[in-house]
């Protein structure tokens, strides 16, 4: 794969000062001038392959790391930021965009945190809640956001966990589709808790009581349910210090955003004991992300398999950038997480055009969808729809749609490509990441008009849309 222009001064200076070398040192280790250095440094200049090259020979590091998409997750969240009429009078080019997320990464994250705030004031006045104003932190990011921007960040990959959990797995003795019982037996071996399934009628997923060390399950939740929250009471019970000390590193504002953070960081681990990082990376590739096969292969959902697929992010060995959501019939994004280019909208619903609505029109299939976005990537795009919970007929089952994709450039790493168009440019379809930031001019499906656009009403002709967009 083509890597393009690359601005890494940052990731060059941080790399200079860990060995605390001089700009006229480092430059002569990786053999250019100081000048040359100093304009990497600055990102006045991108970084050339022979300089990368030197990079990872003299330090080890994997060009991939230096090249990662961390700012183009910052680049997507600023962009959608200042699309905000808020900020009419000021329409900054790519190029300023991508220097402010370069060289100045915490001004971009005080932005968006500080336009965050505006837009819940701006929905609290609108629905004319009556306890703005009378509550402390009106207007602030609320902690379910504040811990989803976490992991969105950290590229949702937790080093120390996943580390953690692939080792307690290979102690375990946990294989592909061998787990029936290891977990259970590793929390009564260890910890003296006995595991055991809740009477008919009784709809809690999971409980457990300290007291008498009774783990408690829903007796008609899928086995890849139970033993996910097996897993989950196997992190609560052994992961106590790591899971502090990245929430007390995490910085978080209240003690409910650190609730929130350590219900996600348990979920994190037990996905990683029961899908351990090595053993799944290698069978997604032999698999070629079959998500079907690997499901059946490690005993899981297709919603954990596409959700660890998304988390492959270990520096050295990192998995296809692949971006990952699950959607509910309302179009609501419930999660979501991107390695990839593509960024979902923090705001708003998910474009229409989006194959990810089919996959409710389609249950039991896996839809494709070859897509191209207004900044011209294009993408690999799979849905399917989900049923969540059991129970029996009059039991609720919620449905979801979940989406999994990558850039096209990875396409033959995935089976669903094999019989599909790549070089055709008439194959791909046009979306967009949602209608309130999309540019557009002649999509049908669109909902709402550009933030930025200056509409303009015929009232002799119709079109599509009821107006046009200068």
């Amino acid at each position: 794969m083509a890597i393009g222009k690359l601005y890494i001064g940052r990731k060059v200076r941080a790399l200079r000062d860990q060995i605390k070398a001089t700009q006229a040192q480092f430059a002569e280790r990786i053999g250019i001038s100081t000048s040359y250095l100093n304009q990497i440094e600055n990102n006045q200049r991108p970084v050339s392959a022979a300089v990368l090259l030197a990079l990872a020979e003299k330090f080890q590091i994997d060009i991939g790391e230096l090249s990662s998409g961390e700012d183009d997750r910052l680049l997507s969240a600023l962009s959608e930021a200042l699309a905000d009429p808020l900020f009419a009078a000021y329409e900054p080019g790519l190029q300023e965009l991508k220097l402010v997320v370069q060289n100045a990464p915490g001004l971009a994250h005080a932005l968006i945190a500080s336009h965050q705030a505006y837009r819940r004031t701006s929905d609290e006045l609108a629905s004319l809640d009556d306890r703005l104003g009378r509550q402390p932190g009106a207007g602030e990011t609320t902690p379910y956001e504040e811990v989803r921007d976490f992991f969105h960040f950290v590229d949702n990959y937790i080093h120390a966990l996943d580390l953690a959990a692939e080792q307690l797995a290979a102690e375990i003795g946990l294989g592909e589709g061998e787990r029936p019982g290891a977990l259970a037996a590793h929390l009564e071996r260890r910890h003296g808790v006995r595991v055991v399934r809740a009477e008919p009628g009784d709809e809690t997923l999971r409980r457990y009581d300290p007291a008498s060390r009774i783990l408690t399950l829903n007796a008609y939740a899928p086995a890849p349910t139970r033993d996910f929250q097996t897993a989950l009471q196997i992190a609560q019970l052994e992961t106590g210090p790591l899971v502090e000390t990245i929430v007390s590193e995490a910085g978080f504002r209240t003690g409910e955003a650190e609730e929130i953070c350590r219900i996600g960081l348990h979920n994190y681990f037990a996905g990683a004991l029961i899908m351990p990082y090595q053993p799944f990376l290698k069978a997604a590739r032999l698999l070629r992300h079959d998500i079907e096969l690997m499901a059946v292969r490690f005993g899981t959902s297709l919603e954990q398999v596409c959700h660890r697929l998304s988390t492959l992010q270990r520096p050295g060995l990192k998995g296809v950038p692949i971006f990952f959501a699950r959607i509910d019939r309302a179009g609501n994004i419930t999660k979501r997480h991107s390695a990839a280019k593509l960024q979902f909208a923090r705001f708003g619903a998910a474009c229409p055009l989006w194959n990810v609505h089919e996959a409710f029109e389609q249950p039991g299939r896996i839809i494709r969808q070859l897509a191209e976005t207004p900044d011209g990537a294009r993408y690999l795009c799979l849905a399917t729809q989900i049923t969540k919970g059991g129970g029996g007929f009059r039991a609720l089952q919620p449905r979801y749609a979940i989406a999994l994709g990558c850039e096209i450039s990875y396409a033959e790493s995935f089976v669903y490509a094999d019989d599909l168009d790549l070089k055709s440019r008439a194959a791909f379809d046009p979306i967009g990441i949602s209608c309130r930031i999309c540019e557009r001019t002649r999509c049908p499906q669109r909902a709402v008009p550009p933030l930025k656009r200056k509409l303009t009403i015929d009232h002799d002709r119709r079109g599509a849309l009821p107006y046009e967009m200068g």
